[in-house]
């Protein structure tokens, strides 16, 4: 790359930065990239990191020695975050997202680029600090959050599928019960997607008693795959029994009546007993 002016290295800097967010960047590869020396790049980092931090975009972490170097840790503001829950869940109150069965339509939502990009860097915000491998989700509603998901980790996404296909050779599959509907139901993955002994993160886009994440989780155990958090986008309270207890839920369904066709919505465990609420 040609050598920069300080104001544009910065801006280049900050776009390498955002694009690469959890990985380990050596100073060299900087002093490298825009021929400046090392003292300069640390000046500009430290610029970057104010910024980042003021701003609420993130954090920038700083690692000393030989193999050092900077991270960038993409945050999502708690302010800003559930100003962003509020908003969803207006939308999730319409009264023409109820369908028939109790269901509730939300292909709109999840098919809206801006609301999952500021998703799923929420729920990376909620799970920086744990030891992740991959993200995993089910077919087909779940994906679009799971990327959004693992954009903001920087890690690769496993898709469990409803069906066997084909063009996914041998595959390990397992049967589970819908927490919805109650009926015996089959899950698989290929065994190519996920190597053995991962440590996982499940995201889905909606638990009601949570059958589909516990298969999830039972079909990780095929794999010796550990599960390093679950978050899931709206959650439903209506529930005698879950099956699954420890998730992260961005908003929580906890009304519902079929016959006014009026629901509630109100923001998720994820900002339970937290001072940004009040």
């Amino acid at each position: 790359m040609r050598k920069l002016k300080r104001s544009a290295r910065l801006v280049e800097m900050t776009q390498y930065l955002l694009y690469r967010p959890h990985s380990l960047i050596p100073l060299t590869t900087f002093a490298e990239r825009y021929q400046a020396a090392k003292s300069s790049i640390s000046e500009d980092l430290a610029i970057v990191k104010e910024v980042f931090e003021a701003e609420g975009i993130g954090e920038l972490h700083t690692l000393a020695g030989a193999a050092g170097g900077v991270r960038f840790i993409p945050k999502y503001p708690k302010s800003a975050a559930i100003e962003l829950i509020r908003k969803l869940c207006v939308m999730l109150e319409q009264p023409e997202r109820i369908l028939p069965g109790e269901y509730l339509y939300m292909s709109d939502i999840l098919g809206e680029p801006s609301i999952m990009n500021d998703v799923g860097k929420l729920f990376a915000t909620a799970f920086a600090d744990r030891d992740i491998d991959v993200v995993m989700t089910v077919e087909t509603k779940g994906i679009p959050l799971a990327y959004a998901t693992a954009t903001y980790l920087n890690l690769p996404v496993v898709i469990v599928r409803r069906d066997s296909q084909v063009t996914e050779g041998s595959l390990v599959s397992i049967n589970y019960v819908s927490g919805s509907s109650r009926r015996i139901q089959t899950m698989s993955l290929a065994r190519r997607a996920l190597k053995e002994q991962s440590k996982v993160l499940v995201i889905d886009d909606f638990m009601r008693a949570g059958g589909t994440v516990q298969g999830m989780m039972d079909l990780l155990q095929e794999f010796k795959a550990t599960v390093q958090g679950v978050g899931v986008l709206v959650e439903s309270e209506d529930v005698q029994e879950r099956l699954v207890t420890d998730y992260v839920s961005l908003a929580r369904l906890s009304g519902v009546d079929i016959k006014s066709r009026r629901l509630t919505a109100v923001p998720g465990n994820y900002f339970d007993d937290k001072d940004v609420m009040k």
